[in-house]
């Protein structure tokens, strides 16, 4: 009786996992170029990064961030990220894994769980810990100890308004 159970629970999951791939919703996943896909910059992949001890002329010793490969290929290119807004003051925004709460500034995470924002065009008007997906290019930082790591450029918010 346990193992039908558990079968059809896993067999009822693979329908609906498989319900999911039509042809509708292949054609929302837009090639951006030959390798890379407008869906592929994840929290995941921005959390793959190490750090390295170096000397700082104003702050002394401090780690900086060691970029992985595949984020240094997507350098400059369009990416699609989904996420939480923080507001940092009245004119900028960041997009952070994590609710305001649990984000970079509360000590709950690492550096690397938030984006800085440079909208395209006008700025928006946003609320803490609104859930957006923005569209926009790419950009790190490794070298800056007073700027994010990552940042989303030219943004447009694409879902979440």
């Amino acid at each position: 009786m346990r193992n039908t159970l558990k079968f059809s629970l896993a067999l009822l999951i693979a329908v609906t996992l498989f319900s999911f791939n039509t042809k509708e919703n292949k054609s929302t996943f837009k090639k951006v170029s030959t390798s890379v896909y407008a869906d592929t910059l994840t929290w995941t992949l921005l959390g793959k990064i190490d750090y390295l001890k170096k000397p700082d002329k104003l702050y002394g010793e401090v780690m900086f961030p060691v970029i992985n490969p595949k984020l240094k290929a997507m350098q400059g290119k369009p990416i699609v990220i989904s996420g939480f807004i923080i507001p940092i003051d009245n004119k900028n925004y960041a997009i952070s894994k994590n609710v305001f709460a649990a984000c970079f500034f509360c000590g709950k995470s690492g550096p690397e769980t938030i984006m800085g924002i440079k909208f395209k065009g006008d700025l928006p008007k946003l609320k803490t810990d609104q859930y957006v997906t923005l569209k926009g290019t790419f950009r790190y930082n490794d070298n800056d100890v007073e700027d994010w790591i990552y940042h989303v450029e030219n943004a447009v918010i694409t879902a979440g308004k």
